[in-house]
């Protein structure tokens, strides 16, 4: 048996190298861009290819996380994917809410870390934060993120119910996030997953960067809805099992 404070670890670690790479890689792009023209309000200076190119780093951060620490914990690194489990009897009730605080702490950790290293020229990119675009209305970004994590969680549930080898599901779930994130980046920002969003939120809010708070339910309400979804959706289809592994 794995003990809890192992898992908590891993789950600490898999999500702090999710947001710090992540979102780190958005703050970069950031501040290279910073200055180009603009055609529109909506455009920030970030091209399809440099959203590309940031969502594949999301996607390797969240595939070598798995791949690393997917045999302790499971690799949630995601508290909608924990909770969607949860939903489906796929993950043990008495371990959701430290897997919460294992992520949200190691999305934390990874924004106040990136913080000191970058200074105040990231605080003032907000963090790599996630919030609506231009134009998006709340209940707009709520649907295109519960859309975004049902791609997200439908890879996961394929790879419990198919028993990839560790190295084909981990690149599975890390191609989903690219995938997922490179559409819905220049609209919501691309959380699909409210820890990488509570982590800039809250560095941002400690070193006296802007208050996002207003727009978190956003990344609360969408991720979590469609992954819940996207759990049983594919349960029914592949007429899979309800029942708790214990030993998750």
């Amino acid at each position: 048996m794995i003990s809890l404070g192992r898992k908590f670890l891993a789950e600490l670690i898999g999500t702090f190298l999710l947001v710090f790479f992540g979102a780190g890689a958005v703050v970069i792009t950031l501040m290279i861009v910073h200055g180009s023209a603009t055609p529109n309000p909506f455009a920030i200076g970030i091209s399809m290819g440099d959203w590309l190119g940031i969502n594949v780093v999301f996607g390797l951060a969240i595939a070598i996380g798995i791949y690393a620490f997917g045999k302790v914990s499971g690799g949630h690194f995601n508290p909608a994917i924990t909770i969607a489990l949860w939903a489906v009897r796929k993950f043990p009730s008495r371990d959701v809410l430290p897997y919460i605080v294992a992520q949200l702490v190691g999305a934390t950790i990874a924004s106040l870390l990136f913080a000191l290293c970058i200074g105040q020229t990231a605080v003032a990119l907000k963090l790599g934060a996630t919030v609506p675009f231009y134009n998006v209305g709340y209940f707009n970004a709520i649907i295109v993120e519960a859309v975004g994590t049902f791609l997200l969680m439908t890879a996961v549930m394929a790879v419990l119910d198919n028993k990839a080898k560790p190295a084909v599901g981990a690149l599975m779930i890390g191609l989903s996030v690219t995938a997922s994130l490179t559409l819905i980046s220049n609209i919501t920002g691309g959380s699909i997953n409210p820890a990488r969003t509570f982590g800039p939120y809250l560095a941002d809010t400690l070193l006296g960067g802007a208050n996002l708070w207003y727009y978190f339910p956003i990344y609360i309400i969408g991720p979590i809805a469609g992954a819940v979804i996207a759990a049983f959706v594919y349960n029914y289809i592949s007429g899979g099992s309800n029942q708790i592994e214990e030993s998750s």
